[in-house]
């Protein structure tokens, strides 16, 4: 009976990690300003339900890895590719692990409740990390950026040029999808618990 709960889990996140890929393949794709969106917040948001933050964390750290591998980090490694590899690994990882950890400490409270709030966590978390980074890793080329495109700070350009319009995105896909991860969380326990 164990071995068959662990075999659905290892199977479970072996499927969400081909969404992972897949989805960040397809959103590389899609651009809202001068970056593509983050689809696979979404699978990473319900693997980390699903699975636990554990699951969370190589999710994210998937995400990551396909983000350099995908030409999506490209303007970053020309800039620093230690701090381009960096920011994009640890970008998802925490993303994934903030959604694992919000998860479970809401879902006995409201699995609904705990979902949204994984939901609304992970992009904040992904967003957040991306522009510290740009800080740490990017700040000299971002100022040039931003006095290129005429913005009078390299913060405003960072908020409003780098990420603006993605983050909304990426926060409304989540919060509306929300109901189908609650669906997919439900199906899942059934899933793992049959047997």
């Amino acid at each position: 009976m164990q071995n068959i709960v662990k075999t659905k889990k290892l199977v479970g996140i072996a499927v969400f990690t081909a969404l992972v890929v897949v989805l960040q393949y397809i959103g590389s794709a899609i651009k809202f300003g001068p970056f593509s969106i983050s689809l696979v917040l979404v699978p990473i948001v319900v693997g980390a339900a699903l699975f636990g933050y554990k699951a969370g964390i190589w999710l994210g750290l998937v995400f990551g890895a396909v983000v350099l591998i995908s030409g999506d980090a490209a303007a970053f490694l020309a800039i620093n590719v230690p701090g381009t590899i960096i920011v994009c690994l640890v970008k998802g990882l925490l993303a994934g692990c903030a959604a694992g950890l919000v998860y479970k400490a809401l879902e006995k409270k409201s699995k609904y409740g705990a979902v949204i709030s994984a939901a609304v966590v992970c992009p904040v978390v992904n967003t957040g990390v991306f522009l510290i980074g740009c800080a740490i890793f990017f700040m000299e080329t971002i100022n040039g950026w931003a006095q290129a495109a005429g913005f009078e700070s390299a913060g405003t350009y960072m908020i409003v040029g780098l990420v603006g319009v993605n983050f909304l995105f990426e926060m409304a896909v989540n919060i509306i999808l929300s109901p189908v991860i609650i669906k997919l969380i439900e199906i899942g326990k059934k899933m793992l618990v049959k047997e």
